[in-house]
């Protein structure tokens, strides 16, 4: 699906949800708690089963996810567009004695990765992929994890989809995009989940819950040929 006329400037929307989530981040260090979410711990299982050592994290947000797949033996690259997130994750791999393995830095993955080719092994991201992103934009940023992905390399990402009890909540910003409670999430269904696999072989599309409403996940699983 392509964006509608009424998607507002991707640039101006960005910078406002970038204020908005270091500002919400900054005044809730532990919002979604302290402990890996159910997909972090599953990805990080995975990565150290199939020996893909070299992880890259896109939307690393508070952490929590970062600091398990450090704690799997992993060595983590974690990407945010908050900067002060990221430092408070530094300090935690830090006093865990696991930052030796980390690498972090502030990017806009609306902007190519700044990696060379087959740079990974596997990339993970939680939420990342369902946050204030076009589907054009979505499918640029799945072609560059493929580039930066070794062959045989997994991506697994998560996404609210438009069974969420919050689809069509809020306002209407075309493309899937809904701005509630002053979030803007994109709503996924399921042809854009294969036009971001196109070049991969997918895996996997896993349902799950998490949180109170509860927010209605998929768990995408897609792997580099």
């Amino acid at each position: 699906m392509s964006p509608t006329s009424s998607t507002p400037d991707p640039g101006g929307l960005i910078a406002a949800q970038r204020q908005h989530w270091e500002a919400t981040l900054q005044a809730n260090p532990h919002m979604y708690g302290t402990e890996p979410s159910e997909a972090g711990r599953d990805a990080s299982s995975r990565f150290s089963v199939e020996n893909l050592s070299k992880v890259l994290e896109l939307g690393a947000g508070q952490g929590r996810d970062t600091l398990s797949l450090l704690g799997a033996g992993l060595d983590v690259t974690a990407l945010d567009y908050a900067a002060r997130p990221l430092a408070g994750i530094r300090d935690s791999a830090r006093d865990a004695g696991l930052g030796g393995r980390l690498t972090t830095l502030t990017h806009d993955v609306r902007q190519p990765l700044p990696f060379a080719d087959a740079s990974f092994d596997a990339c993970y991201s939680h939420m990342l992929f369902t946050m204030a992103l076009t589907s054009d934009e979505l499918a640029a940023l799945a072609g560059e994890v493929h580039r930066v992905l070794r062959p045989g390399g997994l991506c697994i990402y998560t996404v609210r989809h438009v069974g969420d009890a919050h689809y069509g909540a809020g306002r209407d910003l075309g493309d899937n995009l809904y701005e509630n409670g002053g979030f803007v999430v994109h709503f996924f269904d399921r042809p854009l989940v294969d036009r971001l696999a196109e070049g991969f072989s997918l895996e996997d599309v896993t349902a799950f819950e998490e949180g109170g409403l509860p927010r209605r996940l998929w768990r995408i699983t897609m792997r580099r040929p």
